[in-house]
């Protein structure tokens, strides 16, 4: 796979509880981690510490500029409830994007010298999985 812009990434999500997933507008920035948490079982006698893996997890963020003419994230931040989402590295290339569910928080900045901006972090609430 070739190397890609970022410029046509995409997050797709449901603004509204039970919604179908939609482009979030004006987002600039998006984030996906994955990592597996460690369970120690280190015993007597071990010669250094000693784990096991545990249960996968994902989570991320994203950013934007804010936009009066749509909720972006707010509903999903203030009802609790998890949302389909859809996150494509590029909207070009449709073949190759990442799904689940997930919680979302949302943070609006605004500045005297700048644009009022938008934020948030998610987290999974299902098995998050790659297409492609």
């Amino acid at each position: 796979m070739a190397r890609i812009a970022g410029r046509n990434g995409r997050l797709y999500a449901g603004i509204t509880s039970g919604g179908l997933a939609e482009p979030i507008a004006f987002l600039n920035n998006w984030s996906i981690s994955f990592s597996v948490n460690t369970i120690d079982v280190t015993s007597f006698g071990d010669t250094a510490m000693v784990y096991v893996a545990g249960l996968p997890d994902a989570s991320g963020s994203y950013a934007g500029f804010f936009d009066d003419a749509t909720a972006q994230m707010f509903t999903a931040a203030v009802d609790g409830v998890a949302r389909k989402f859809y996150l494509y590295p590029s909207n070009l290339s449709t073949g190759l994007y990442w799904f689940g569910t997930a919680t979302f928080d949302f943070n609006v900045d605004g500045t005297v010298d700048g644009a009022v901006t938008i934020n948030g972090d998610w987290a999974a609430a299902s098995a998050v999985q790659k297409v492609g």
